[in-house]
């Protein structure tokens, strides 16, 4: 599997706001001036309380939302001496891993990895060869002719990583990926991506409930308020790369983990006093 297309394009969120109407009672406001950037070639992380609009601002970026007010702008950015270079541009190749598997139980391993090769219109050969490499880059080598019935959740989750990254995005969404893996196959996962987007330099956002997780992959973690959703803090993540769980023993990461739970912890509780799911 060929590296995906590295990409020069900034996501930029400017002010973006989204209220859901109600047929009965107060609309409900998921996000409110909600601002912030993606770097290209960087892993950013969302963290919040359930219900803060995590997931929501990630599909906005996809394009599956609109937002209320405010703008999603994908640009190349000038130099800090010449603003004006900075342009508007078309939205980067993307690719989403969902917390389900969506893999499609009548057709094999191999197939289910080649679907979005298939509909680009890649010839058999070609996408037949692309899927069996981004297999094998997730240790899925000799489980082509299976079918998502036969594989363990940890592994049709790889699976749903390989159907991602072999259509070499400029930019992946992963949503909660591991979400519905127990914790010792999320945390074999998590090392994995972890390599994976390391080496494949492709922009990456990653939304997550795990500070853990958020820590391990992200090269920024923003963390967000309660409904409605804000920018409660952007925090750099200096740790080197790589990243394993031998991560997790460095005081650096502890410091780190503290700060991101000093953030979250009262916006935690603030939730969990309202009703509401994740967003």
């Amino acid at each position: 599997m060929s590296a995906p297309r590295a990409s020069a394009t900034t996501i930029a969120i400017e002010n973006i706001g989204l209220t859901f109407p109600s047929k009965s009672g107060e609309p409900t406001v998921a996000l409110a001036d909600v601002s912030c950037r993606f770097a290209p070639g960087k892993v950013t992380a969302i963290i919040g309380p359930s219900g803060c609009g995590k997931s929501t601002l990630l599909q906005i970026v996809r394009g599956f939302l609109a937002p209320t007010r405010g703008k999603l702008r994908f640009v190349r950015l000038g130099s800090e001496t010449d603003e004006q270079a900075t342009r508007d541009v078309a939205p980067p190749h993307m690719a989403t891993v969902w917390q389900a598997f969506n893999l499609f139980p009548w057709r094999t391993i191999v197939d289910n990895v080649a679907f979005g090769l298939e509909v680009a219109g890649v010839p058999k050969a070609e996408r037949l060869a692309r899927a069996r490499k981004a297999l094998a880059a997730v240790d899925l080598t000799g489980f082509e002719q299976k079918y998502p019935r036969q594989l363990s959740g940890g592994m049709r989750q790889r699976v749903g990583i390989a159907r991602a990254l072999v259509m070499e995005p400029e930019l992946l969404l992963l949503d909660e990926p591991f979400g519905a893996l127990d914790a010792q196959t999320r945390l074999v996962l998590q090392e994995q991506l972890a390599t994976l987007v390391e080496r494949s330099g492709t922009t990456a956002i990653l939304v997550t409930h795990s500070i853990e997780e958020a820590i391990l992959l992200a090269d920024t973690i923003l963390v967000m308020t309660a409904r409605p959703g804000r920018i409660a803090a952007e925090i750099q993540n200096d740790l080197p790369h790589p990243r394993s769980m031998a991560t997790t023993h460095d005081p650096r990461f502890s410091a780190l983990f503290d700060q991101i739970y000093g953030l979250l912890r009262q916006e935690v509780i603030r939730a969990m006093a309202t009703e509401g799911g994740d967003a």
